[in-house]
């Protein structure tokens, strides 16, 4: 065991040969700035005092918690900071991209460490207020500069998992306390938001104050680090009053924005595809009225203006491939201020509506069949062809349509096929809409019907519906996110590896693709031979985790 006075001994003789070998450790200096080894020095004097304050503050709230955890998630980490450092090594042999690759990777991997170490042993006593032994909620007020945003860190709670980059991020209705659960440690800590990598495993989860809806990752910006710098908004679920923004990279929350006077958010937002302006769907609480409200990313997100929304009760909205118009969901039902009481169901007109962004003019209506198909959810398609979703308030023996597609100019919703028209296999409700605009397919899941369905849009046809109970979020998949089993997968080949990945309430995240002999066929107009009819026409994988994940489900793209 060492002794103090050797470490004293062996910081002295660092220290020379730093002076006598500035060249030999030239790509140290390169990988780690001297801040960082300052604030890293600093940090591991006062270590044990740090550790004790910050878990007396985390046993309040997480009676469960033991000072294991802290050595279990740094040794994770450090662990994989030192792989990284140990592939900096073959550097000098490595060709210029594959070293750039490298680079690119060690600094990836050091943000996600850094990020650990001050979230775990860094106060942020400005972000809160102490009475006695109990922790006050700071107030964040979204009208105040970016600057002075100091994000609630006594209601959020950041586990970084593994120094790998995010794919999807997805909310969670109910999250374990500890990152890793025990088979019989089945408790939960509420609800929360996670990122998720390639493999479909949780990279980083942070713990929210209510329940969350929509998730909305930033445009990727021309700058070569975008992936790692992207901001991710997460909103509350109507009728709430709040949105947070994440970063993608590590979860932690940079700024929390609170509804302006008389305004609650409706769940969804879009970003500008220039990625500087974010679009909400809000309530006018006085006259029911819809609103889409404008916020300013340079500015911390301070709301700078809002349109009208042509109708009652905006749900989703998202932009058109243009990046000059908005097309919004108005579901058509009124619901007051903290309330989700449904207030107008005989009387509802739910609309889709395209406005100009820029100005909030109305350039075109749509009115579905029915009034009470209330407009949902949507995705657009790259050729600007909106998808929707519907949820039917009618009653429940009525069948309707409940996917339908537009294109501007068309005057009225184009209803996709289903096998004997029967839409009642949904039970009237559409969660989510995902669409592969590349293989020109479309994603819906319903978790009332336990099931998600996949449809081929140029024939218009249901190829097939897959058992999902409880599914919800929807989002397109890539080559990176099949595991090597599906790889492998006979019926599939290297160029048809898209499809989609599917979250349920059960822990499932589940990558659908269909069968290259199934598409072939909707797509001959033909009927399936009797070995087709027997095999399965969508491909499906499978990986549970210890938590339940919510209503939507958003791709890094």
């Amino acid at each position: 065991m060492q002794t103090q006075g050797d470490t004293v001994k062996d910081a002295t003789e660092i220290d020379a040969t730093e002076i006598n070998g500035i060249k030999r450790l030239s790509l140290l200096d390169r990988c780690f700035k001297p801040e960082v080894l300052k604030t890293s020095a600093l940090t591991a004097l006062s270590t044990a005092a740090l550790v004790g304050i910050h878990h007396r503050y985390r046993k309040q709230r997480y009676p469960s918690a033991r000072l294991q955890d802290y050595v279990v998630g740094l040794g994770t980490q450090f662990q994989s900071l030192s792989l990284q450092v140990s592939s900096q090594l073959s550097l000098l042999t490595l060709p210029q991209s594959a070293a750039t690759q490298q680079l690119s990777r060690l600094q990836y991997a050091y943000q996600q460490t850094t990020n650990t170490w001050h979230q775990a042993y860094q106060s942020y006593p400005s972000s809160m207020d102490y009475d006695g032994d109990s922790c006050v909620d700071s107030h964040v007020d979204s009208r105040i500069n970016s600057a002075d945003v100091i994000p609630d860190f006594s209601t959020v709670h950041t586990t970084t998992m593994l120094a790998r980059p995010v794919c999807w991020v997805s909310g969670v209705a109910s999250m374990p306390q500890s990152v890793a659960l025990t088979s019989d440690e089945e408790s939960v800590d509420g609800y929360g938001v996670v990122g998720i990598d390639s493999d479909r495993q949780i990279v980083w989860q942070t713990t929210m104050p209510e329940r969350v809806h929509d998730i909305v990752v930033q445009p990727a910006l021309s700058d070569s680090h975008s992936q790692v710098t992207r901001d991710v908004v997460v909103m509350g679920r109507r009728p709430s009053e709040k949105f947070w923004v994440l970063d993608t990279a590590t979860g932690q929350v940079k700024h929390a924005i609170e509804a302006s006077v008389n305004r609650h958010f409706y769940g969804h937002a879009c970003y500008s595809l220039d990625g500087t302006l974010l679009y909400v769907t809000e309530n006018n609480t006085v006259d029911l009225a819809g609103k889409v409200g404008i916020y300013d990313i340079s500015h911390g997100y301070q709301k700078i203006a809002e349109f009208d929304s042509h109708g009652i009760g905006p749900h989703e909205l998202i932009m058109h491939p243009d990046g000059e118009m908005l097309v919004i969901a108005n579901g058509g039902i009124k619901t007051e201020q903290a309330s989700r009481e449904e207030l107008n169901l005989d009387t509802m007109r739910p609309s889709l509506v395209y406005l100009n962004r820029h100005d909030g003019a109305l350039l075109e209506q749509v009115i579905p069949e029915h009034n009470q198909m209330s407009v949902r959810h949507l995705a657009m398609h790259d050729d600007g062809t909106v998808m929707i979703g519907i949820q039917f308030q009618g009653e429940r023996h009525i069948n309707v349509p409940l996917v339908l597609t537009h294109k501007r100019g068309d005057t009225d919703f184009e209803p996709l096929t289903m096998p004997n028209n029967q839409w009642q296999r949904f039970h009237q409700y559409i969660a989510s809409v995902a669409v592969d605009s590349e293989r020109n397919l479309l994603c819906v899941t319903t978790p009332i019907g336990g099931c998600a369905a996949i449809y081929d849009l140029t024939t218009r046809a249901l190829i097939d519906t897959v058992s999902l109970p409880d599914c919800a979020g929807a989002s397109v998949s890539s080559r990176d996110s099949y595991n090597e089993s599906n790889r492998h997968n006979t019926q599939l080949s290297d160029s048809q590896l898209l499809g989609f990945i599917v979250s349920d309430g059960q822990g499932q995240l589940t990558t659908l693709n269909v069968a290259p002999s199934a598409q072939a066929a909707n797509q001959k107009d033909e009927k399936l031979d009797e070995r087709m009819a027997l095999a399965d026409r969508i491909i499906q994988d499978s990986q549970r985790h210890k938590m339940s994940f919510d209503n939507h489900l958003q791709a890094l793209l």
